[in-house]
This record gives structure tokens, C-alpha cells and sequence, in this order.
């Protein structure tokens, strides 16, 4: 099945070159445009797109504000915001507002078409470089794990806190099945459960759970 994506972008220009890219990829499939926030809230609440590639500056309803509006209204559309710009404060405003990710529109096609393909999977498009920088500054300072011990998390394994502890220094799957010597699929399958026992939307949000637990820590 094709990925469906919502185009919002204020420029029609951006639209339209992205979506002739996007019309040469068959698992990826353009269902709506948007040229303002408030049209992306309102396709993606009537269209409910796999994901929304969201431009940050938009006329009225920004795309940040666009984001929060659609991600506290539940469901399943995640958000891949895409600006000019790369600048810290839009990281965080994203991220703040529930987006899975972010893109620079200098990046090369492939790798923002490989981003849109990332964030419809599940995972959070973050940098591991960055990621704990990038979520102690959305925490509101150096983070609640200095400074105390880690927290017992109820409800699940040792062995899914010892993957929850790696999500949250940024490992990706490959990383962590080679950290922790189990396969890449059993690395998967921990991170599934952690999503379902934790109710969280995407890898973002398991990076802020183990850094509100004080798992992450500093790396080894």
C-alpha cells in the first residue's frame, strides 16, 4: 500500500515540484494540497493522510500550530515538518507541537522522500547526534535524569527498559540489537511493545519517556 501524504506548503511552486517527484514513486501517493495551516488541519482531519509534510512558515495558522492542532486531535497522521530554515527554535517548536520529524528543503530529494517513508513507518526523524540535546532543551533544561538515580518504569521488562535506556541515547534498531547482542527483528518487537505499553506516538516520544525516567543518561 502507498504511503498518502498531504502536501502543505504556502507556495504553489514547492507543491507542485514535489508532487511531480513524488508521482514517480509508487509507494508514495500525493491525496491533497494545502497552501495555509488552517487547510492542512482541515484535510488532514477529512482526508486522514499517513503523513503531512508540513512547511513551518505558512500565512495565519503556522505550520507549528497547524501540527498541535492535528496531533491533539488523535488519529493516526504523523507530521514531517519542512522549512528553510534549520535553525534550533524550529527544531523544538516541532517537536514541542508533536511532530515525528524535520527536514531542510536544501536536502536532497531522496532523503527527504526517504524521510516521509521514516516517519510513516513509526520512527522520529532525529539526528542520534543531536537527540539529546535537542530533548534536554524540550524538557526545559539539562534534563530530570541529572542529578537522580533512574526511576523504575512499571509494566515492562528488564530488557525493554535496557532498549527504552538506548532509544532514549539515540541508538537506532540496528544500534541497539548490537549493544544488546539480539537480532535486529527481537530489537524491533521490544521497541513495538514499548510503544504499546507506553502509549507513545512515535520514537520522539519514547526519547522523552526515557529522559523523564532518567534512563538515558550519559552514553557509554
Amino acid at each position: 500500500m502507498s504511503i498518502r501524504v498531504v502536501l502543505a506548503d504556502d507556495q504553489p511552486l514547492v507543491r507542485s515540484g514535489l508532487r511531480v517527484i513524488m508521482a514517480d514513486h509508487s509507494d508514495l501517493e500525493v491525496i491533497g494540497e494545502a497552501g495555509t495551516g488552517a487547510e492542512a488541519v482541515r484535510l488532514a482531519r477529512e482526508l486522514v493522510p499517513d503523513v503531512v509534510l508540513m512547511d513551518i512558515r505558512m500565512p495565519g495558522t503556522d505550520g507549528i500550530e497547524a501540527t498541535r492542532q492535528i496531533v491533539s486531535a488523535g488519529g493516526p497522521t504523523r507530521i514531517l515538518m519542512l522549512t528553510t530554515f534549520d535553525e534550533d527554535d524550529h527544531v523544538y517548536g516541532a517537536l514541542r507541537a508533536g511532530a515525528s520529524g524535520f527536514v531542510v528543503k536544501d536536502m536532497a530529494v531522496d532523503d527527504i522522500l526517504g524521510a516521509i517513508r521514516v516517519v510513516a513507518a513509526g520512527d522520529a526523524l532525529i539526528a542520534p547526534g543531536v537527540t539529546r540535546r535537542l530533548i534536554a532543551d524540550f524538557l526545559g533544561g539539562p534534563g530530570p535524569a541529572a542529578g537522580r538515580a533512574p526511576q523504575p518504569v512499571e509494566g515492562i521488562t528488564e530488557r525493554e527498559r535496557e532498549v527504552l535506556t538506548l532509544v532514549g541515547r539515540g541508538r537506532s534498531n540496528t544500534e541497539i540489537a548490537e549493544e544488546l547482542y539480539i537480532s535486529v527483528a527481537t530489537a524491533k518487537s521490544h521497541v513495538a511493545r514499548l510503544f504499546s505499553k507506553l502509549g507513545a506516538r512515535d520514537r520522539v516520544q519514547l526519547v522523552i519517556t526515557a529522559y523523564e525516567m532518567g534512563l538515558a543518561g550519559a552514553s557509554r
